[in-house]
């Protein structure tokens, strides 16, 4: 059996990557619905826009799934302390999915054109809400979450600051930055994937191509504003590693910033500037016409991203604002060591098999779109 210590560190990696894959894919079905009222110029291309996306996005959905079902696996604590803290964050992301499913399924059976319109509209909405809220959210753990937990171990956030559960009182400036940074990202997977999916030469993959080389530059731009202010935003510190129960006060410490990990092993910065180099790769292969090196600079960059913010936190997953030394870590809030250990396997098996049959169905389903198609196709295309 692997060390507890080892697999509490791969199930760290395992999430990071769901989650990524989450941005990753179901990123490009967010991004182009958010983009579909402004980069389509009459209803064929809009359903275009659809089309391109009608295969996957459902699929994609799923890795969504997988990252809250590791988290709540490998991470229970985690799982139950901030689903109850950011709740109508949440609730405000699966109201907005909702949209998807029936905007998909039902835009083409109207027949006037302001009811396809006010669909488009809604669709629009499923994109760009959770695009900001997970962003915001993501915002808000770099700030500290004000919880904390009662002698048998049940996370509560006080009554002086239940603010929490108020939706906008997460709205704070550093947090709507980081919306912004999380929007973009998720625009530029859609903006670069419209231009590898559209016919080459066409409108649509023209101002797609314009788009992703600005979006990408505007993810570069920002995310330097984000990590900036970063820098004067305080961070924890581990000093006596403790289970929940038995945390006392001085057992985490302030320090300066989340740049602390940064600054022992500085070769870690290796990975926040290669986050940039993608994006500005990303850049400047849409603007010349290399779309495929587009989308996946800008997929792997959106791993680097991640993995960014991970190694700010780490070992950190969770911290309170109001009682550090209760904040959740990598440490302190997984399941047992038999529970990681039979999972670690179980993912081994079937983690390939997702990325095999993902891959097989992107192939099989691989064709570039236009507005011809849709006409000689009215009946079977969204």
């Amino acid at each position: 059996m692997l060390d507890f210590a080892v697999l509490q560190t791969i199930w760290w990696i395992l999430v990071i990557v769901l989650l990524a894959g989450f941005v990753i894919f179901d990123g490009f079905d967010i991004g182009a619905l958010t983009l579909n009222p402004f980069i389509a110029k009459s209803d064929e291309e809009r359903r275009v826009v659809i089309n391109t996306i009608a295969p996957h996005w459902d699929g994609n959905q799923v890795w969504l799934l997988l990252g809250g079902g590791a988290i709540f696996a490998a991470w229970p604590e985690v799982y139950a302390t901030s689903f109850s803290g950011l709740y109508l964050a949440m609730i405000l992301i699966l109201f907005a999915l909702y949209f998807r499913p029936v905007g998909m399924e039902y835009r083409h059976k109207f027949d006037l054109e302001k009811h396809r319109r006010g669909v488009d509209w809604g669709l629009f909405f499923s994109g760009v809400v959770p695009a900001l809220v997970i962003g915001v959210g993501l915002g808000n753990v770099l700030l500290g979450l004000p919880f904390e937990f009662d002698t048998i171990g049940r996370s509560y956030y006080g009554g002086d600051t239940l603010w929490i559960v108020n939706l906008l009182k997460l709205l704070n400036p550093f947090s709507l930055l980081c919306g912004v940074l999380s929007l973009l990202v998720f625009l530029t997977q859609g903006a670069t994937w419209l231009a590898l999916r559209t016919q080459v030469g066409s409108d649509i993959q023209v101002r797609a191509q314009k788009l992703a080389s600005v979006l990408s530059l505007l993810v570069v731009v920002v995310g330097v504003l984000v990590a900036v202010w970063l820098a004067f935003i305080n961070g924890y510190q581990i000093v006596n590693e403790s289970l929940i129960l038995q945390a006392k006060e001085g057992d985490v410490v302030v320090t300066g910033s989340w740049y602390a990990n940064y600054l022992k092993a500085p070769v870690l910065f290796v990975v926040p500037v290669l986050a940039a180099l993608l994006y500005l790769f990303a850049a400047r292969a849409s603007k010349n016409g290399r779309n495929g090196f587009a989308f996946f600079s800008s997929s792997v960059g959106v791993f680097a991203l991640f993995t960014t913010y991970a190694i700010s936190l780490f070992p950190f997953v969770l911290p309170s604002s109001t009682a550090p030394w209760q904040s959740l870590t990598i440490w302190n809030s997984t399941s047992s060591h038999n529970t990681l250990h039979v999972m670690f396997y179980v993912a081994i098996v079937f983690v390939p098999i997702v990325l095999l049959y993902t891959a097989w169905a992107y192939y099989k389903m691989w064709s570039r779109l236009s507005t011809k198609d849709v006409q000689e196709n009215s009946h079977n295309l969204y």
